[in-house]
């Protein structure tokens, strides 16, 4: 199999690790926590635009001018899943903490296999499903209120047309422009905002540990994540690649613990198992279903033609209708000393 096909390693690879370095937003957002806001994503997504021009240039991949349908469906993506999604995190994290908009962001897996277009195999919804109460798991339930719930699912709808409004995006223009035009268009987008909640203090100068933590985030989170799922989204196809979102919490668990932030608790480390433990049955299960279905088709295959299944002795009993049919008669009574059935 090819490395842009199916579940190669490639492709595998690609989402898990995009997954895990959103994941690590979490931990790395404490950098940038006495930053305004919206000035800060705005100066993460000009430097994540910049080194993802600079990337397609390298890659030698041409700069296609979108149409003007793709414009508006790169601006619906910006809109979606960069601006609201991000609002509705704070907001939802400001009314009951992170807890509730984590575990209701951990259904992202099985939102995209329902609604990824085609209707998923069994061993990939239950592959979601188990990805779901792992990422709950490890995320915790918290408290919440009817506000912080809507937040919240306004944020798993954005997530979900992250990559749903990418998916015809990126056979023409290619995962790189996708991910450099969506970033661009929410520079000005993220500067209003900035403008209208902080005001000309919505940018200033970082500090050591904030101009790292944005740097980071432009690169890693920004260019590296996006560019990976969107290269990955299409050959593994939404309900697979939606069963890498369960990494989210992984990478935060690990981030937590290389800065000293957090130290995962044995919730934690269940639900990340759980995680792991989906994806496989997501990606795999159907490989097991059918080598089990092989193997008991041998097994019918090589069962003697009279046997009958276990527990069964209808084999045996035409066996003994057999025999009795071709037994010879019983010699009936003498007459002269020759047998009844010889003439």
């Amino acid at each position: 199999m090819s490395s842009r096909g199916g579940n190669s390693a490639q492709n595998i690879t690609m989402a898990a690790t995009a997954m895990f370095l959103v994941g690590t937003l979490a931990g790395v957002s404490d950098l940038i926590q006495n930053y305004p806001v919206h000035g800060g994503q705005a100066m993460r997504y000009a430097a994540g635009a910049a080194a993802l021009l600079v990337l397609a240039r390298l890659l030698g991949r041409r700069l296609l001018r979108p149409t003007l349908r793709e414009w508006l469906r790169l601006l619906a993506l910006t809109l979606t899943g960069l601006i609201v999604f991000n609002v509705a995190v704070i907001e939802s994290a400001r009314h009951a903490g992170p807890a509730l908009v984590g575990t209701v962001l951990g259904t992202v897996p099985l939102a995209l296999a329902l609604l990824g277009g085609r209707r998923p195999a069994p061993h990939v919804l239950a592959g979601a499903c188990v990805v779901v109460t792992g990422a709950t798991i490890a995320t915790g339930l918290g408290s919440g209120n009817l506000p912080a719930l809507l937040w919240a699912l306004v944020a798993l709808a954005c997530e979900v047309a992250f990559s749903l409004l990418a998916l015809p995006l990126l056979p023409r223009l290619g995962a790189v422009l996708v991910s450099a035009y969506s970033t661009a268009l929410s520079v000005p987008l993220f500067l209003v905002l900035g403008l209208v909640t902080d005001g000309a203090g919505m940018l200033r100068v970082p500090t050591l540990p904030e101009a790292g933590g944005l740097a980071y985030l432009a690169i890693a989170v920004t260019t590296g994540a996006f560019f990976l799922w969107y290269t990955a989204l299409p050959r593994l196809g939404p309900a697979v690649a939606g069963l890498f979102a369960g990494m989210i919490p992984v990478g935060a668990i690990v981030t937590g613990l290389l800065l000293g932030v957090a130290v995962p608790t044995p919730g934690d480390l269940a639900g990340a198992g759980l995680v792991i433990a989906g994806i496989a049955v997501g990606l795999y299960g159907g490989r097991v279903i059918r080598a089990l279905a092989v193997r008991r088709n041998l097994n019918r295959a090589e069962r003697p033609a009279g046997a009958g299944t276990p527990g069964d002795d209808r084999g045996g009993r035409r066996d003994d209708a057999r025999v009795r049919l071709h037994r010879p008669a019983a010699a009936g009574p003498r007459r002269d000393g020759v047998p009844a059935d010889h003439h």
